[in-house]
């Protein structure tokens, strides 16, 4: 992650160096040293001031006064006050964003109706045809066809669900976007159609019925937007927001591709009619291009939250995370997130891109579904043929092809110019390459630092006539297919290796790479993608995250014809659709599904749809074996929560975990945070954070023995009976009482217990090692399956 506070230039002030001398008469140099410090306690910073719920039925006029009179308290004058004032949340959320001295906060924070004050900071995001939704079995050419139709058309595909969408904005001009056939907005809908460059009224319709943008945070932060940049209105010009909400809920589009035939077949959402509401929060980093991903605001991304809660959208889906993982009470998307949720608003959000590291998980509040990236069983394969007749597979979406023959093949540390350090020589950095060297060979480039796209096009730059990109041993077996300059494949750290030894092995190294195709049905899948961030969550390791995993490796989508495939400088290509990797295309995918859920349960709760999600998601992939990571060890709970979603079972999950958002609050009592809604008073004794009705089970440092409360709501039959199924961890014991569950009617509710012991032989386990299991409650026809993960103290 960028350290967007590691330099910050300091005024120097005159008046202020006088009068210190004069006051304080400490020697020259001494103040010269002061002076950063000086202007940093007088420097104004926008710190969010959140104040909890609104007590009492106001006017946003009155909301807003009062707003102004917290300021008033600590600025000298009524004119800097009300200047100062940059957002004013007033639906839902209360608070105001507002320019500030560090002194000046830190008088609002003791203010006792003041719940928390929060200094700003940027928040990068890391960074469909088609097969996706196939793969997870909502579409033809699954094997649940009549099913899919079952559950798409009792939906009615998500017509009058309203899905907000917080990201870069939205291409209107997509197919994926179109409004033929549409009915009249939902009379729910409250929100707006603002205008701004490049966009107006007309470019909203029944398919985007909103679209808002949010601007003050960021230029408080970096000035005024620099316009050749981005566009100051919600039109997309980076591609990721139309890409995430294409994937939500774009249009069935025929005869779709990428880059000139790459994953052909018909583009469709996962709710294909549901309305778009586009909330335009990320905007590109000035100095830097804008492959390196945009940046979003904490006070935008509130304001933009709020008024979504006001407009009446159904569910928000995120593709954003969080520098660093924040305490509840300084996380802006997870207080934004609360307020939705008491609107009974579904939220998804990404776990992150910062895998294969453990606990880097990100968006891990428990009324957040946290969304993992895994794979699907369609890859893009470039074969590369070397010159001793190995065949390696390759993966590649590049349409530039070589005439079949073989070609000179180097490694990049051969050829690199003489003042590149050896531990990056073999990385293809940005002017690293010898054109002499370089020119008419295939290059050998290694995966590390810099973008797959960038090391491609420092291989042209050079005169290289193709490009092999050789994973670390991080990167494992995961391919991501990049969209490269000139013929190109990506090996896997074992043939990446291979290559290299064959270089080494001759003086003459030969080398061809074969067009890339598309081909359907790879195994194993899926799995699990290495960037994926990985729990346990560093906040709450009494809750399991990610919930789930969904698709999120090589996802084609609606893209923004105002940015290139690649989002390069000197990529100047346009295209209509493109293909992305993350966890933000893992979570509209869990956003889409929402909608669906929603439509079909309208009286469902969210913690009811997300129960659902997860008790009925998959464990196995398409080779019948348990899902693994890139490199074939197998993944566990830290990595696809409760496993890979599916769609269609989670219609029909016979039971629900629910929770309501007074447990969400007894939630946060639990582990001391007390004032997130200041119109609640946590109990004299709180309960255990372990017994949040949550349908998975963390117990982090257990040590002897613990019982945890559930309960589960009947949604299935009214008659039904189901019996317990328990995978205890190694080392532990579980026992579930009762084991039997009788329901009589719908919406009965039934408590139970879950007590873990740790056995005498976790006495050596190592400390925060983690093990993990499982209880299943069925009925014969449902199996409600809940992950655990336990370590020891």
């Amino acid at each position: 992650m960028v350290d967007y506070y590691k330099y910050r230039v300091y005024p120097f002030n005159v008046e202020q160096f006088s009068m210190a001398l004069a006051v304080k008469n400490l020697p020259v140099f001494l103040l010269v040293l002061l002076l950063p410090l000086l202007a940093f306690c007088d420097e104004k910073q926008v710190y969010i001031v959140y104040l909890g719920e609104h007590s009492g039925v106001k006017t946003f006029t009155e909301i807003e006064e009062n707003h102004y009179s917290y300021l008033f308290s600590v600025k000298k004058t009524v004119e800097d006050a009300k200047s100062s004032l940059i957002y004013s949340y007033k639906s839902s959320i209360n608070g105001f964003a507002a320019l500030l001295t560090p002194d000046e906060a830190s008088k609002l924070s003791e203010i006792e109706e003041v719940v928390s004050v929060l200094r700003s900071h940027p928040t990068k995001y890391s960074l469909q045809t088609t097969r996706s939704w196939e793969f997870a079995g909502l579409q033809e050419g699954s094997k649940g066809f009549q099913l899919k139709e079952n559950l798409l058309m009792k939906s009615s595909y998500g017509k009058n669900i309203i899905v907000g969408m917080l990201d870069s904005g939205v291409w209107p001009e997509s197919k994926s976007f179109s409004d033929e056939g549409m009915g009249p907005y939902p009379s729910s809908w409250k929100g707006i159609c603002q205008s701004g460059d490049a966009f107006n009224s007309s470019n909203c319709n029944k398919k985007i019925i909103g679209a808002r943008y949010y601007i003050k945070g960021y230029e408080a932060y970096y000035g005024s937007l620099n316009r050749t940049l981005d566009y100051r209105s919600p039109r997309d010009k980076d591609g990721h927001g139309s890409h995430t909400a294409s994937t939500v809920g774009g249009r069935r589009v025929h005869n779709v591709s990428a880059l000139g035939g790459f994953a052909r077949g018909t583009a469709s959402g996962g709710a294909p009619l549901v309305r778009l509401a586009i909330y335009k929060v990320c905007w590109a980093i000035p100095g830097q291009g804008k492959e390196n991903g945009n940046t979003c605001m904490t006070e935008d991304m509130l304001a933009a939250m709020d008024d979504a809660i006001a407009d009446g959208v159904d569910v928000l889906s995120i593709s954003i995370v969080t520098r660093d993982p924040v305490p509840y009470n300084e996380d802006g998307i997870a207080i934004g997130a609360l307020h939705a949720i008491k609107k009974n608003i579904v939220v998804a959000c990404s776990a992150g891109n910062l895998g294969p590291a453990p606990a880097t998980l990100s968006n891990v509040a428990p009324w957040i579904i946290t969304v993992g990236a895994s794979s699907i069983d369609r890859i893009f394969l470039a074969p590369v043929v070397l010159g001793n007749g190995m065949k390696i597979e390759g993966q590649s979406v590049t349409p530039y092809k070589l005439e079949k023959k073989m070609y000179p093949l180097v490694y990049a540390a051969q050829i690199v110019n003489p003042d590149v350090s050896k531990d990056i020589s073999g990385q293809c950095l940005p002017g690293s390459l010898s054109p002499k060297a370089a020119k008419g060979k295939i290059v050998l480039c290694l995966r590390g630092n810099g973008t797959r796209e960038g090391k491609g096009w420092e291989v042209k730059r050079a005169g290289g006539i193709g490009f092999i990109l050789g994973n670390s041993k991080a990167n494992g077996a995961e391919i991501v297919a990049s969209a490269h300059f000139l013929p190109a494949a990506a090996v896997n750290y074992e043939y990446a290796l291979k290559i290299l030894d064959y270089i080494n092995s001759t003086k003459t190294p030969m080398a061809y790479i074969a067009p890339a195709t598309t081909e359907l049905d790879s195994k194993p899948a899926p799995f699990m993608a290495v960037f994926t961030s990985r729990g346990p969550s560093r906040i709450s390791p009494h809750i399991l995250k990610p919930d789930i995993t969904a698709p999120g490796l090589n996802i084609l989508a609606a893209w923004s014809e105002a940015s290139s495939p690649t989002k390069l400088n000197q990529d100047h290509r346009v295209v209509k659709y493109n293909i992305l990797s993350g966890t933000s295309m893992s979570c509209p995918h869990i956003g889409a599904t929402s909608a669906l859920l929603k439509a079909i349960h309208p009286s469902w709760s969210s913690a009811a749809i997300r129960s659902a999600l997860m008790t009925s998601a998959e464990l196995i992939n398409n080779l019948g074996k348990p899902i693994t990571d890139a490199s074939g060890k197998p993944a566990d709970p830290f990595q696809y929560g409760s496993g890979h979603f599916k769609p269609m079972k989670a219609a029909d999950p016979g039971l629900v975990y629910d929770a309501s958002y007074t447990d969400y609050l007894l939630f946060l009592c639990s582990i001391g945070v007390k004032n997130l809604d200041s119109s609640f008073k946590c109990p004299i004794k709180s309960p255990s954070p372990s017994n949040l009705n949550y349908p998975s089970l963390a117990i982090p440092k257990l040590n002897g023995t613990i019982t945890v409360v559930r309960s589960v709501t009947n949604v299935g039959s009214s008659k039904s009976v189901y019996f317990v199924k328990v995978k205890s961890p190694s080392g532990f014991s579980v026992m579930v009482s009762p084991s039997i569950l009788f329901f009589k009617h719908v919406g009965e509710k039934k408590r139970f217990t879950v007590t873990i012991k740790a056995s005498s032989v976790n006495t050596g386990m190592e400390k925060d090692k983690y093990a993990f299991g499982w209880y299943t409650w069925f009925d014969g026809i449902h199996n409600v399956r809940s992950p655990i993960a336990v370590s020891v103290a």
